[in-house]
């Protein structure tokens, strides 16, 4: 079986971010670090060359392949900052519903700038995403 792409590596998350060009970019995921990592209780890890991981957990899919991923994340992409949290879990649309200006897709939200969210709402998101993929994956 194919080993995942994305694994956690050593690769700063400093540097990282340091090399994010918009410096208002820039801030932006300096301080959505510091958001997940206080919401997460973990440390920020790279995941690949471009995902600020936190946490882990080991996903056994009923296909036989199993793997390990970080249990939310984000990434800066060119037009938007993508968070990745579970599509489903309790109060999930009611919080999406008081966010603010957001994009959603299966497993991803993308903001464009922390100022077009609600924070408080936001870092919920995040807690109720971890929860959830938890208890999934014990």
């Amino acid at each position: 079986m194919a080993e995942n792409k994305t694994q956690a590596t050593e690769a700063s998350v400093e540097d990282y971010l340091a090399a994010i060009e918009d410096g208002c970019r820039r801030k932006d995921c300096e301080d959505l670090s510091k958001l997940i990592a206080k919401a997460t209780k973990h440390k920020p890890q790279m995941w690949g060359a471009s995902i600020v991981g936190f946490g882990s957990y080991h996903y056994k899919y009923e296909s036989g392949r199993e793997g390990d991923s970080c249990l939310t994340g984000f990434s800066s992409r060119k037009g938007d900052i993508s968070i990745y949290i579970l599509a489903s879990f309790p109060d999930h649309d009611e919080l999406l519903a008081k966010l603010g200006k957001h994009k959603t897709a299966k497993a991803c939200l993308y903001i464009r700038k922390l100022s077009d969210v609600d924070l408080k709402v936001l870092e919920q998101l995040i807690i109720g995403s971890v929860a959830e993929r938890k208890r999934r994956y014990p």
